[in-house]
């Protein structure tokens, strides 16, 4: 059975107007039969979240919302409370203080409860810090900058959901390009991933590929650093990194990347109606044509003919307003 779908939001998504993120979420947790798991853990204003999103998820369809949130490693190992992840649909992580979220859940029986719902195809879904721990390294804290420099950051442990990924949220809008940077090149085994606000990357199992899709309103950036020429092991303190040789991938909605392969995978093409059915009619003269010459029965003139037929039926009619019918020119009738 495939792991179910793991959606990495960064932050921010539209909770008032389409919700496309929240209402994509609730279809692939089961829609009127969704019973979802909100965990506040990570957020300071945990029970008022809570109700945000179960009012949320409740007006977008789902049966059931329920708040599962630990508040300690002691109540993590509470198997009572462990119990309530063994038979939900979907799990929504809020957003907050990713080391909080981490510090209380990772290592524990309910983390381990978190991925063994995945594993049996739960959709677990996160905002924010949400986002942020469903990789197999979390960026703990640091400061903006679109240059990378040694320091900048710091990394953590996250839940593993993603493996070999660092993920980052509010991705464009607090300019955190340097921090992101500076993590894959002291780690150049990682992927990068960046998710800009209001934008989810949505990682699914594809014959045994790990497929991300990205949907809504911003991109979803990804530094590949697999061939990266850096001074990251002996730079000084706070000094800019080298960083050459990074493969970047900015990736709109629609957007598909195979976090396998790490390639892009192109867009189906769509073909113009009216050029699919001038090609048809092309191809059903070919093979008239080719039935005719195996037959040895086309001559110059016979082929030209048909050339004729053929041109006047893919071009559009025009009509000339200064032709007149001859049965109906100065009154005559028949």
């Amino acid at each position: 059975m495939p792991s179910g779908p793991l959606m990495i939001i960064g932050g921010a998504e539209d909770k008032l107007r389409q919700r496309a993120i929240l209402t994509e979420f609730v279809g692939a947790a089961g829609g009127e039969e969704a019973r979802i798991a909100v965990i506040a853990t990570a957020s300071s204003l945990g029970p008022e979240v809570v109700e945000v999103y179960d009012a949320l998820f409740r007006r977008l369809g789902a049966a059931d919302v329920i708040s599962v949130r630990p508040e300690s490693r002691e109540q993590a190992h509470d198997l009572e409370l462990v119990a309530e992840l063994g038979n939900v649909t979907g799990v929504f992580m809020t957003g907050g203080n990713q080391m909080k979220l981490s510090a209380v859940i990772c290592g524990t029986p309910f983390g381990d409860a978190l991925i063994d719902a995945h594993q049996r195809g739960v959709v677990i879904a996160g905002t924010s810090a949400g986002a942020s721990i469903q990789s197999s390294h979390m960026v703990a804290f640091g400061g903006p900058g679109s240059t990378p420099k040694q320091r900048m950051t710091q990394v953590a442990a996250g839940l593993g959901l993603l493996e070999s990924c660092v993920i980052d949220q509010h991705f464009e809008q607090r300019n955190r390009y340097g921090r992101l940077l500076m993590i894959v090149s002291e780690s150049p085994s990682l992927l990068g991933v960046g998710v800009d606000e209001d934008t989810a990357a949505v990682v699914e199992e594809v014959e045994d590929h790990e497929i991300l899709r990205v949907v809504g309103k911003g991109a979803v950036t990804i530094f590949d650093p697999a061939r990266i020429v850096t001074n990251a092991y002996e730079a000084k303190r706070a000094s800019p990194l080298l960083s050459s040789g990074v493969v970047l991938h900015v990736l709109p909605h629609g957007s598909r990347f195979d976090l396998t392969t790490r390639t892009l995978v192109p867009p189906p093409r769509f073909a113009d109606p009216a050029e699919a059915a001038e090609m048809a009619e092309a191809g059903k003269d070919l093979r008239q044509l080719a039935r005719d010459i195996a037959a040895d029965d086309v001559s110059p003139s016979a082929l030209r003919r048909r050339r004729a037929r053929t041109r006047r039926k893919t071009q559009p009619a025009h009509h000339d307003p200064t032709h007149q019918d001859p049965t109906h020119q100065d009154g005559a009738s028949s």
